[in-house]
């Protein structure tokens, strides 16, 4: 049985996913940290496969470094959403430091994207330093958030001004809970003008580390009024349908 391994390697983490006759038998994750390709290294020491394809940003240097193959990002969550949900014609995926908007085609094909990666607004990145600012820890400030019944309106999406932003709010003796929540939204509304520019349609998928915040989720499927889908663990999407890509 051939072996067929995707590895994504974000600015934050780096996932691995091997596939034998388009099942999953491993996976894993480390943090990306200041070396990508000695931490993807020290992630596939041991490990067997046959074939390897790489995605994310630090794809190129894999592929320096390995000689492997490689996929955009855009291509591999298109192939790994597809392969968990046949339906899906609508993508969104916001991960460490970048977001993307990804409209399908009925056969799982590409018809429109949307991508932000020039800056940290409204991305993992973005939600941590706020969190940080606000004292919360990052894997518990989607529910923190959703403790508050309103959210207070954060007018700058640039991380810098906002994290200016939330601390003079603080001073003022403003509810840090309520504060969240406003954060919380301002990520949404920018995620939603995203997907309204691919013409949002059918089943939309959440995937991407940030689809593990149950306040974004909250909140975005109030904002469209409709279901949102996540995979079980949305960080792996990427490395999934690279390996699937190999196996193609």
């Amino acid at each position: 049985m051939m072996k067929y391994a995707g590895i994504d390697i974000g600015s934050r983490t780096i996932e691995l996913v091997i596939l034998e006759s388009d099942k999953l038998v491993e996976q894993y994750q480390t943090n990306t940290g200041y070396d990508p390709v000695r931490a993807a290294s020290q992630l596939l020491d041991g490990h067997h496969y046959d074939c390897i394809m790489a995605t994310g940003y630090g794809r190129e240097v894999f592929q320096q470094a390995y000689e492997s193959r490689t996929v955009t990002e855009i291509k591999a969550y298109a192939r790994g959403v597809k392969e968990l949900f046949p339906y899906a014609q609508t993508i969104l995926d916001i991960g460490g430091q970048d977001s993307k908007a990804i409209s399908l085609l009925n056969n799982g094909k590409i018809k429109k994207f949307e991508m932000n990666d020039r800056c940290a607004a409204g991305t993992g990145k973005f939600l941590e330093v706020m969190a940080n600012a606000l004292g919360f820890r990052i894997d518990q400030f989607g529910d923190e958030a959703l403790k508050a019944a309103k959210g207070l309106k954060i007018n700058s999406m640039c991380t810098v001004f906002a994290e200016s932003e939330v601390t003079s709010l603080i001073a003022k003796g403003n509810n840090r809970y309520e504060i969240a929540r406003g954060l919380h939204a301002s990520v949404v509304r920018r995620a939603v003008s995203m997907l309204k520019r691919i013409s949002i349609a059918g089943e939309i998928v959440f995937a991407g580390g940030v689809a593990n915040n149950a306040c974004i989720r909250h909140l975005l499927a109030d904002a469209l009024n409709q279901y949102i889908k996540v995979p079980d663990e949305p960080q792996f999407v990427g490395a999934f349908g690279a390996a699937l890509l190999a196996g193609d």
